[in-house]
């Protein structure tokens, strides 16, 4: 059976409504971007290490950098979704990886 990590999808959809929060305040949003970019990006790598979080955290990164209308994409909750289907999570209990680099 799968294991749903409630905790980490809220916490997901918590700091997905930091980064739009940008939205709220007209002229501001900018300058939290700025500070809100490398920081989402260092929870991302760290809520997912390996390649899906350097992946995600870039993602996020220039997702709040580049000025436009790119924050309202849910990066974190994306990439919960991501890990939940495609990573470790993915697999049922006593199911055996299908090959090694699944293991590590």
């Amino acid at each position: 059976m799968r294991r749903f990590d409630t905790r980490k999808f809220v916490l997901s959809l918590i700091l997905d409504g930091i980064g739009m929060l940008s939205y709220a305040v007209p002229g501001i949003g900018e300058i939290m971007d700025m500070i809100w970019a490398p920081v989402a990006a260092w929870l991302l790598v760290k809520m997912y290490p390996g390649a899906t979080g350097k992946v995600a955290g870039t993602v996020e990164f220039l997702e709040e950098i580049i000025p436009g209308a790119t924050d309202y994409i849910p990066t974190f909750t994306l990439t919960f979704l991501y890990d939940y289907f495609t990573g470790e999570h993915s697999r049922t209990e006593g199911e055996e990886p299908e090959s090694l680099e699944e293991v590590k």
